[in-house]
């Protein structure tokens, strides 16, 4: 049997290719949309891609599996559970519990596991020339290394009210299936730490059933199922805008990008053009480059495995935008970029201060000047870090909105005031004020050093709301 977990770092998001090196076929689980990673690894480990797979509709990317289809010709095999509003809507081969997917002399057994959404399944596998019995489990969002799926994602990023409680039941039953299996069966899932689609997964990429349920925090409620779901709902991180639409273009039938595509470097004209006519302007440069000198309007949101969240957070699916990034980082940003969809970038330019346009400058100031502003009247400090975060510890008269919702709150932030903004470390107080200074916040303060730098200095800080 050959075996390969590729990770997309910049998603946390896990994939698998699993072959049969006697028949030379070969199955892949829950692609990444670049799907040029698994056709390496079939024409370097002389496999050919006979079948595709996925473990539910998903909600954090946008799945590579019709692309990957339409360029091997392999089928797909897609759950046809969860009842009729949870059906993909393209043609496939649907699969339910029970179902055995063979790729040679490898077996895939199909076990529902709802919880995290209702079509959710599981893939068991079994090596048969080595042994008779189940060696590797493919969760999906089910479980996962420490934690498990959230069943509130639907209603909270997709507005399905009322579907989080009863996700909650099902993920309680579904766990006692898991909990069945032999202890030694390796556990694979979707995601890793860093993540939205939990609240406490693990680095490690890879557990056993039997370790999951003896360190997952989900395996230690016994039949409390009341406890159990008061657990799992509470404190969950805020799922990103572009879930919903991540949900949607997952299920229906979408155009299809076969390959990475190649971006124009954009003239200064056509800049100037593409500027004046309002597209948004994305700087991927770091936080400190940006603040010493960007364009009025544009975002910074900086290239690092974090870029595409937070793209998904501020940019819809029907405008062009514009990218601020080096030649050679254009690849890996179009890759970031298209695993959630966001494909309509229009070109890039590298440099701006050639562009006759009068730079901003952001004020970032250290903790010594932080200090002087708390508790002033005419000081608004406002933290945007997430709730669950604020609550465990903020700074005194602090208040919390969130950097992914901050476009939809303005009307809490005052322009009379000085305003000072913070987040953990830094990185999410730069898009904050990359978006106050688009709206016209001329009167901001960034305290870059954050909660870290203020908690290493041993500074009083609050819990609670």
């Amino acid at each position: 049997m050959f075996f390969q977990h590729v990770f997309d770092k910049s998603l946390a998001q896990g994939s698998y290719f699993i072959g049969c090196q006697a028949t030379g076929e070969a199955i892949v689980i829950d692609a990444q949309r670049d799907t040029d990673v698994y056709l390496e690894i079939a024409k370097t480990n002389n496999l050919r891609i006979t079948h595709i797979a996925e473990t539910h509709i998903h909600a954090d990317f946008l799945c590579g599996s019709r692309e990957l289809a339409a360029v091997t010709g392999a089928k797909m095999y897609l759950s046809d559970e969860g009842g009729p509003d949870w059906q993909y809507e393209f043609s496939h081969v649907g699969v339910k519990n029970g179902s055995i997917i063979k790729v040679g002399n490898l077996t895939l057994e199909v076990m529902h596991t709802p919880g995290h959404t209702p079509e959710s399944i599981s893939f068991l596998l079994t090596d048969h020339p080595a042994t008779a019995q189940p060696i590797m489990i493919f969760t999906g969002d089910f479980v996962f290394v420490g934690d498990i799926g959230r069943p509130d994602l639907l209603e909270k990023a997709a507005g399905l009210i009322g579907t989080k409680e009863i996700g909650a039941k099902q993920m309680f039953q579904s766990l006692k299936k898991f909990a069945a299996l032999p202890e030694f069966v390796q556990v694979w899932s979707a995601h890793g730490a860093g993540s939205a689609c939990g609240k406490a997964l693990g680095a490690v990429h890879s557990s056993t059933v039997g370790y999951e349920k003896i360190r997952n925090w989900a395996f230690q409620y016994g039949d409390d199922e009341t406890g159990f779901t008061s657990y799992l709902l509470a404190d969950q991180p805020e799922p990103p805008k572009y879930f919903a639409m991540m949900k949607h273009l997952n299920k229906v039938d979408r155009p299809l990008l076969v390959e990475v595509p190649k971006h124009s470097k954009l003239s200064k004209e056509q800049f100037l053009t593409a500027y004046g006519n309002g597209i948004k302007v994305i700087d991927t440069r770091n936080k400190v480059d940006f603040a010493n000198g960007f364009l009025p309007n544009s975002y910074n949101i900086q290239n690092n495995n974090s870029i595409a969240t937070w793209a998904g957070w501020l940019l819809n699916y029907q405008e062009q935008f514009i990218l601020v990034a080096d030649d050679n980082e254009m690849d890996g940003l179009t890759r970031k970029l298209m695993r959630i969809g966001l494909d309509n970038i229009y070109g890039y330019i590298s440099n701006v201060e050639n562009l006759d346009i009068e730079l901003q400058k952001a004020d970032v100031i250290a903790i010594d000047e932080f200090k002087n502003y708390i508790s002033k009247e005419n000081v608004q400090i406002v933290d945007v870090r997430g709730a669950t975060e604020f609550e465990a510890g903020h700074i005194q008269g602090a208040v919390n909105i969130f950097v992914g919702t901050l476009q939809d709150h303005l009307a809490q932030i005052s322009k009379e005031k000085q305003i000072v903004i913070h987040c953990q470390s830094g990185d999410r107080s730069a898009i904050a004020n990359s978006i106050l200074a688009r709206n016209g916040y001329s009167n901001v303060k960034n305290y870059a050093g954050g909660m870290k730098e203020w908690a290493a200095n041993n500074e009083t800080i609050i819990k609670g709301k």
